[in-house]
């Protein structure tokens, strides 16, 4: 994949919508964050906030991004596309077709947006 083949990158949190869910999730950090299971949740947000740097970033990029959650990902991309990948994840569209940017393994090696945006940046030349 060349980065200019990329129309553009979506993100998928590992976990589902909605404001009960997001309370959940809210209170799992707060409460037990060495078993929450989204890096991407923890990367570019904290507890009750996005975080700085990746916020930066994110507005700052010239990269089209979509975020969503894994049920709005099921709904929207799985009829097309199957449940053919764990989360969080990170795809980049490219033409009509949906390709592995930062797997679910990669992304939980990351520590912080600094190491996310870099990746990012590499990736892409963004």
């Amino acid at each position: 994949m060349k980065d200019s083949d990329i129309q553009k990158l979506i993100f998928i949190y590992n976990a589902d919508s909605g404001l009960k869910n997001a309370l959940l999730d809210s209170a799992h950090k707060i409460l037990s964050p060495s078993t929450y299971d989204c890096n991407l949740c923890d990367i570019t947000f904290g507890v009750f906030t996005e975080d700085k740097v990746w916020k930066k970033f994110r507005e700052q990029t010239n990269l089209e991004m979509e975020f969503l959650h894994k049920d709005e990902y099921k709904k929207q991309y799985a009829s097309k596309f199957g449940n053919k990948y764990t989360f969080p994840i990170i795809l980049a569209q490219v033409n009509e077709d949906l390709q592995v940017f930062v797997s679910t393994e990669e992304m939980n090696t990351l520590e912080n947006a600094e190491s996310l945006t870099k990746i990012i940046q590499e990736r892409t030349k963004a």
